[in-house]
């Protein structure tokens, strides 16, 4: 954003009061976070990046943060965490941490893909991208990474409401300007089947065509990678090696 640390610090603080949830935020709160001391953040502050920033806080480089000031996790590490006055979540040992609940928590990177046919082509494709979910709730926000897709410059976005083992929602996908649907926009609707193990989801699509036609074909998601973490999302900001 070409900020200086101080002049970040005070657009958080400005985020903070348009969202009427004032924040302390400072240049050593700035210098934590860019420096990787600090790994999450209260949710005061994550609103609040989420505004000035208009990215989700995970793909900003911070892990999850779990709900609440003191969580006890078993069976993942075994912390009691406290969260400090600046922003910090600790563990009770001293070492900054984050730890995720298995099982209903589908925050991670995911592989998306979808079939679809194309009439003027006769033929169906495949198109596939790497993609960060963001769990919180009941609610899933599902937005491709930057030069993840095997249609180059085609990103998508999903948001979905999760109902037990059911995710319904809506998608989005902007094409390429210069590719063969040259800059068009679709969207639609989605419903999927989420697996007991929660690594898989699978369901279908339903959308319109270009004449006007009401398509729909088979849509998975698959797990790749439960980290969030800005090394992750750089890891997979690629088209996805596997199309089979």
């Amino acid at each position: 954003m070409r900020l200086s640390q101080d002049e970040f610090a005070k657009v958080i603080r400005e985020a903070g009061q348009a969202l009427s949830e004032p924040n302390d935020a400072s240049k050593r709160l700035v210098q934590r976070w860019e420096s990787g001391q600090t790994r999450t953040c209260r949710p005061l502050y994550a609103r609040a990046l989420e505004k000035a920033t208009g990215k989700p806080v995970e793909a900003l480089g911070f892990a999850l943060s779990l709900p609440g000031s003191r969580v006890h996790v078993d069976g993942a590490g075994g912390h009691d965490m406290d969260s400090g006055g600046d922003g910090i979540t600790q563990a009770s040992g001293g070492t900054e941490t984050a730890s995720q609940p298995q099982g209903a928590i589908f925050s991670g990177i995911w592989l998306s893909r979808y079939e679809f046919f194309s009439s003027s082509r006769s033929r169906t494709f495949t198109a596939a991208h790497h993609v960060l979910i963001v769990h919180r709730g009941n609610r899933l926000t599902v937005e491709s990474l930057p030069g993840a897709s095997s249609n180059p410059d085609s990103p998508i976005h999903l948001d979905l409401t999760v109902d037990r083992n059911v995710a319904t929602g809506s998608w989005t996908e902007q094409t390429a300007t210069d590719g063969y649907y040259q800059g068009a926009r679709y969207h639609g609707a989605i419903q999927l089947l989420v697996e007991p193990t929660g690594r898989r989801m699978v369901g279908k699509w339903v959308g319109f065509g270009k004449d006007f036609d009401v398509n729909t074909g088979p849509w998975e998601l698959r797990l790749v990678d439960r980290s969030t973490a800005r090394v992750a999302v750089e890891r997979y900001s690629r088209p996805p090696e596997e199309q089979a």
